[in-house]
């Protein structure tokens, strides 16, 4: 008899794993994912995103910091958190370290869960795709929301479990606190909450003899409806009121929402599953395959009749009077499956994107999950070949992305950005001025000037003015998150008029971050004078005031 992660091998001798290396891979598969999370949050530059979070954390005051993180589009717990981190460190390594951990323990979580519903070789599958998935990874060494909601997320699924298996009310409490965590990390927790509520509805309805365990799951659930009612009316109305849901839904999330006149549902539903799966393994190949996968296993659990080997329950406590038994194959189903419908129906009615983005990542547990029974069910001869194959395909989607991520690794470089600014530092003349775009204005005010430089509170003015160190930096208004080559021509006369910059003087811009076209088009202008490129996403270069204002204002 081979080893097998489904169980334990019975065989004395000639098998592949002995039972303390077998039982140590789970932890240096944990170990090869930290390291894999250490690297990038280490080597990479802040992006945009990471700064603007940066710089609301960057408050006098806890209360300062609870309002700026309501200029945000997500609720306020990492701000929170890196309001009281910052105090051990502000390199970029520091201020991811809280992420990374958190993506780390996902990682554990994700094997803890999947033991207790399914069995070792389920586990073990989904750890393999939760630690290598290069998304995943990548949303570990950022300072965002993602890791936290995840962290959040698998915690509930966790001790969900556990509470009822052992019809422990502490544990259904501590679930409740999770989902609080995840409500105040990620409004993308709302479909989690739905979903997960109809999950545990159906389990514990199917056994009337846990009386308090389900009042206290109940007592949680009103806490969280509380919690999401508070956000929304002190929130989420604000944002609605000042246009961002619209804004975005209207620009790079809008091939994630359903346009009727635009779309037919089929289409859409199939298309956008597909770019979900793509999107957390980075290569189209290996994501479908990851959603075939998906599929086939929601299949097998559908059909009611597949065995796990080893669940993680006991049991003894499975059939115990006073817990709720293990979940069905179907309560499998229902449990990796609904997240999906119910976020694909948000889509649908146009409430929240579906699709390859980041704001899915919080499928990535059901998912794997999923994908994870089917790839169990996988006998070979051999039971390291499967793991192995599974390594391969991880490897080609984190060193061969496809598609590419919007800042390729070699263009991410913390060097890259350090020469950057010491060229500007020395080749500006003190009290130059530089414009930059929002994003820009982000990085300059963490590279550079030390100190935030763009606008954060109300009322906000088309560009502001902040001294630099030696230089002076001019910024466009959040709304303004990138210059466009189109754009650049009736911006710079704006500017000059609105601070009085005289004919003839040269101002620097610093564009850096998410580069879209106007990088490569001011290269082959005569109007940008010396470009200097630090990889494809930082460019600086010299403007003259007085050069554009002949050219007519673009309708906008």
């Amino acid at each position: 008899m081979t080893a097998n992660f489904a169980g334990k091998s019975t065989a004395p001798s000639g098998q592949e794993f002995p039972s303390r290396a077998e039982a140590l891979l789970p932890a240096l598969v944990l170990l090869a994912g930290f390291i894999a999370r250490l690297i990038p949050a280490k080597e990479y530059f802040l992006n945009p995103d990471e700064a603007l979070h940066f710089l609301a954390a960057s408050q006098s005051s806890l209360s300062l910091a609870y309002k700026a993180a309501l200029t945000n589009a997500h609720p306020p717990l990492l701000i929170v958190v890196l309001y009281f981190w910052r105090s051990f460190g502000q390199s970029e390594f520091m201020l991811r370290m809280p992420l990374v951990l958190a993506g780390t323990a996902c990682c554990w979580l994700t094997y803890l869960w999947l033991r207790e519903i399914t069995d070792r070789s389920v586990a073990f599958t989904g750890l393999l795709l939760m630690t290598f998935a290069p998304t995943l990874i990548a949303l570990s060494a950022e300072v965002r929301q993602y890791a936290l909601l995840l962290f959040f997320i698998l915690g509930c699924l966790f001790l969900s479990e556990r509470a009822m298996q052992k019809n422990s009310w502490p544990l259904m409490m501590l679930f409740s606190f999770s989902l609080y965590g995840a409500l105040l990390s990620h409004y993308s927790s709302l479909l989690f909450a739905l979903s997960m509520g109809v999950y545990m509805l159906v389990r514990l309805l199917r056994n009337h003899r846990v009386g308090r365990l389900f009042a206290v799951w109940v007592g949680g659930q009103i806490g969280a409806i509380a919690l999401i009612i508070y956000f929304l009316f002190t929130h989420v109305r604000r944002l609605r009121a000042m246009g961002m849901p619209h804004e975005i839904s209207e620009t790079w999330l809008r091939k994630s929402i359903f346009h009727a006149k635009e779309r037919n549902v089929v289409v859409f539903v199939a298309a956008q599953t597909l770019r979900v799966f793509t999107y957390l393994f980075s290569h189209g190949v290996v994501g479908t395959l990851v959603l075939l996968a998906f599929l086939g296993g929601v299949v097998i659990l559908l059909r009611g009749k597949i065995r796990f080997d080893e669940p993680g329950q006991a049991p003894a406590l499975q059939k115990s009077s006073d817990t709720v038994e293990g979940p069905t194959a179907r309560e499998h189903a229902l449990l990796f499956g609904l997240p999906f419908v119910v976020n694909c129906g948000a889509a649908l009615a146009g409430i929240y994107p579906y699709g390859g983005t980041r704001h899915n990542s919080w499928l990535a547990p059901f998912a794997i999950g999923g994908a994870a029974v089917a790839l169990a069910r996988i006998n070979l001869r051999r039971a390291w070949i499967k793991s192995a194959v599974i390594i391969v395909l991880l490897a080609l989607c984190n060193f061969f992305p496809a598609p590419p991520p919007l800042i390729k690794a070699k263009n991410h470089s913390q060097m890259l950005m350090n020469n950057a600014v010491s060229y500007l530092r020395q080749a500006a003349p003190p009290g130059s001025v530089v414009l930059a775009d929002y994003q820009s204005g982000l990085l300059l005010g963490y590279y550079e000037c030390g100190h935030p430089v763009v606008q954060l509170f109300a009322p906000l003015q088309d560009f502001a003015r902040a001294d630099c160190n030696s230089l002076e930096v001019i910024s466009a208004r959040p709304g303004e998150w990138r210059f466009n080559a189109t754009d650049l021509p009736s911006e710079l006369p704006r500017v000059t008029s609105a601070f009085s910059v005289a004919p003839g003087t040269q101002v620097w811009l610093f564009d850096a971050g998410w580069i879209n076209d106007l990088a490569p088009a001011l290269s082959r202008s005569s109007e940008c004078s010396a470009p200097r490129f630090f990889g494809e996403n930082i460019l600086i270069c010299r403007l003259t005031v007085g050069q554009h204002e002949a050219v007519a204002p673009i309708p906008r």
